[in-house]
């Protein structure tokens, strides 16, 4: 799971850095901060370039994939440490 998040860091951080010069955008500033924050930041770089709808789609879809995760580990942590009846 670790690799594959790194990989899609970097494939984020990659294209953000090709791409941010075409609109006029800091390459090293994207880059880094794809690499950091990865799908988060390419929806809000896709927003910022004009590309609303991909970006929206990408930044909400990336928030839901969050929050589930979230809640998983709540639930799991709850039955874990609850006691036996």
């Amino acid at each position: 799971m670790r690799i594959t998040g790194l990989f899609v860091s970097l494939a984020v951080a990659i294209y953000l850095w090709f791409d941010a010069p075409k609109h006029h955008k800091d390459k090293w500033l994207w880059a880094i901060l794809g690499v950091l924050f990865s799908t988060i930041v390419l929806g809000i770089y896709l927003i910022k370039t004009e590309r609303k709808g991909l970006g929206w789609t990408i930044l909400i879809l990336t928030i839901l994939f969050y929050l589930m995760l979230l809640i998983s580990v709540l639930i799991g942590v709850i039955l874990f440490y609850q006691a036996p009846s």
